[in-house]
């Protein structure tokens, strides 16, 4: 990164986290600076890639659901078949593992013919596509609407609780988007603190429906607030995907000791080969090696770990994975 970052660039950084859409007034009261200072500090930390605010989707709130895809390829079709998955719009991240040997990606589908026409026709017959393994997601223990950054960051309790908003109703029923909501959350996804006006614009509605949409959305758990970060302003470099075999009957209490680990940004019980899912990101491999030897071992019932080490992210949304 070519600028050096401080701590009150990290303290900004949780409280975006907190809530992504906060006047920056708000923020700068709480950390005790000002206005002007926060907002210069925030587009500073946007314009290097550091920290980027994006409305993300939980594919639960629509009844969707949410598949990790691992592709095998010859190691010279990796990289344009990455490419070509990145540019799909039901990708969330794409990340090239093992090497550049393979391509993890997730996946969302809203209906079974989505999930049948994407694992039983257009990827196979992908040229050079050699094999794919689907994972679908059957439960989350950390990630979508957690992130990492609420293990790491640097605000007191008192500060967070300063800046948390009040909690929304939970209305559970899946929400059908139109075209009108499909615009605001590619928006929102491209840059969270869009304002009301720029939304109105390009949502052809009034900024009072897009308030009232943007809350029904939230609402139903289809829209969250978070960041896309680069680690390394946490001391962190490297990212690996765990794939873990556990006996069912302790695959729940796994996956939640799992979420409470600071390595931890997303992990989740899957359909596979394996049944639980991780994302870990540590400052260095000693740091990984650490983990894996000592907590990721002290974990009940697993009977096998295979580690995939991201060598290359194509497309990442915040914590989709």
């Amino acid at each position: 990164m070519e600028f050096a970052f401080d701590e009150l660039d990290l303290r900004l950084v949780h409280a975006l986290q907190i809530d992504g859409r906060a006047a920056f007034s708000a923020i700068a009261e709480v950390l005790g600076v000002s206005d002007r200072t926060i907002a210069r500090r925030y587009a500073r930390m946007r314009s290097v890639g550091a920290v980027r605010v994006l409305g993300d989707v939980d594919p639960a709130g629509l009844g969707a659901a949410m598949w990790f895809l691992r592709v095998r390829c010859a190691p010279a079709a990796a990289v344009p078949v990455a490419e070509a998955l990145a540019r799909r719009t039901d990708t969330s991240w794409v990340s090239l593992c093992s090497g550049g040997t393979e391509i993890t990606c997730a996946v969302r589908t809203e209906s079974e013919t989505d999930s049948e026409t994407l694992l039983l026709a257009k990827l196979p017959r992908t040229s050079r596509v050699e094999g794919v393994t689907a994972h679908s997601v059957l439960h989350v223990f950390y990630g979508s609407s957690d992130n990492l950054i609420a293990k790491r960051g640097l605000l007191t309790e008192a500060e967070a609780a300063r800046l948390r908003p009040s909690p929304l109703p939970n209305r559970p029923e899946p929400v059908r988007l139109d075209n009108g909501d499909r615009k605001l959350l590619a928006a929102l996804a491209d840059d969270g603190r869009t304002s009301v006006e720029q939304l109105a614009a390009v949502t052809g509605w009034s900024p009072t429906t897009v308030r009232r949409r943007m809350t029904e959305l939230r609402e139903h758990r289809v829209l969250y607030l978070d960041i896309d970060i680069d680690w390394r302003l946490f001391g962190l470099g490297i990212r690996t995907l765990l794939w873990l075999s556990v006996s069912p009957a302790h695959l729940q209490l796994a996956g939640a000791a799992l979420a409470e680990h600071p390595e931890i940004a997303f992990a989740a019980a899957t359909t596979g080969p394996t049944n639980l899912y991780a994302t870990t990101i540590c400052a260095d491999q000693r740091a990984l090696y650490r983990y894996l030897t000592t907590q990721v071992a002290a974990l009940p019932g697993v009977t096998h770990v295979e580690t995939a080490p991201v060598i290359r992210t194509v497309k990442q949304a915040a914590n989709s994975a």
